[in-house]
């Protein structure tokens, strides 16, 4: 049973708001996150505009939720994707053939030969302002965390009395996994997950700084810093915005990978 620590629970607290944010505040306030009025060009906010206007008159309050939304699909699909192949890699190349951990550990140093986050840069400049395109690179990126850990979790298992019995007793390789494998690796998974999580999310924020990542008119984060930052002075709330944003579903990635979960 996965226990949380007090600063687990405050993270995933915190983490729930932002979510109740990101999908409950296009219902309520109506309106678009594009849609541009000249007129009210950065507007302070408002009874109107609940987090005023940006450059182009475009609702803050509106455009915010959206940057949350697209940061946390990206964190979630990330963290599944990544979970589902690094276990499933890492459990196969402890318990096969040695040929095919060899094989795996080969893959995993040609990754590693690269920094993050320039082999996200490559794949992100390949086809910029693809989404999915930013999936796949980071997604590519992270799996090696989970399949580290369960390649040596799987490892020490394989020998125990427990695995021993249950192979001797006829029992299959899914009911091995499900019963002594996984239990083993899912406290690890927990916390690696949410470290990645807030990877992810700041692996596309600091896409967006250089302008090979999510395009306009769509908004996320760290393109919204950037496209903020030249109005600091006249509409310094402009830019705290997607700051504070940023920073808020960072920590509470962070708390939620500190503390031991058993």
């Amino acid at each position: 049973m996965l226990a949380l620590s007090t600063t687990q629970k405050s993270g995933l607290a915190l983490l729930v708001l932002l979510i109740a944010y990101a999908l409950c505040a296009p219902l309520l306030q109506a309106g678009d996150a594009t849609t541009q009025n000249l007129s009210q060009i950065l507007t302070s906010p408002n009874a109107d505009y609940w987090l005023g206007t940006d450059h182009f008159g475009r609702n803050m309050w509106l455009r915010l939720a959206e940057a949350m939304q697209l940061s946390l699909m990206m964190a979630a699909l990330c963290v599944i994707t990544s979970a589902m192949i690094g276990v499933t890699a890492g459990v196969l190349a402890a318990t096969r053939a040695p040929w095919f951990d060899r094989v795996m550990d080969g893959i995993v140093t040609m990754i590693l030969a690269l920094p993050g986050l320039v082999l996200v840069l490559i794949f992100a400049a390949i086809v910029p302002g693809s989404f999915w395109m930013l999936y796949v690179a980071i997604s590519l990126i992270q799996w090696i965390e989970y399949f580290r850990i369960s390649r040596a979790i799987t490892q020490r298992l394989t020998q125990s009395p427990a695995v021993q019995s249950s192979k001797l007793m006829g029992f299959g390789e899914w009911y091995i996994f499900r019963r002594h494998y996984f239990p083993a690796i899912m406290p690890q998974l927990f916390t690696i997950a949410a470290f990645g999580a807030a990877n992810a999310i700041l692996m596309m924020a600091s896409l967006g700084f250089v302008y090979v990542g999510i395009q306009p008119p769509l908004a996320e984060l760290g393109l919204m810093i950037v496209e903020h930052f030249p109005y600091y002075s006249d509409a310094p709330w402009l830019l705290a915005q997607p700051l504070a944003a940023l920073a808020l579903v960072v920590l509470a990635c962070q708390l939620m990978g500190r503390g031991k979960s058993l």
